[in-house]
């Protein structure tokens, strides 16, 4: 279930990227860390020991702190996001 969590939560993410109410470097560092996530994914959730899903959350929390004002339901899935990964052991 994790695994389809996270890809829930990724479409949520993207639409977010779709609205047009983001700074270029916030869309870029955004989508960075999705992608990772998502070539985690292809993969299965169990990312072998420093793989792209290693250090994805400190990333996301550090987005998650950065749209807390302006973007309060992203900074939300984020955090679901972190969550889910945690419960899959990474």
């Amino acid at each position: 279930m994790t695994q389809e969590r996270l890809r829930e939560l990724l479409g949520r993410v993207r639409q977010h990227l779709g609205g047009g109410a983001m700074d270029a470097d916030a869309r870029r560092e955004l989508g960075g860390v999705t992608s990772d996530l998502e070539q985690a994914l292809g993969g299965g959730v169990a990312d072998p020991p420093g793989g792209r899903a290693t250090g994805v959350a400190p990333r996301l929390e550090s987005l998650a702190v950065r749209f807390e004002a302006g973007h309060p339901a992203l900074a939300e899935t984020l955090r679901e996001i972190i969550d889910a990964l945690a419960k899959a052991g990474l």
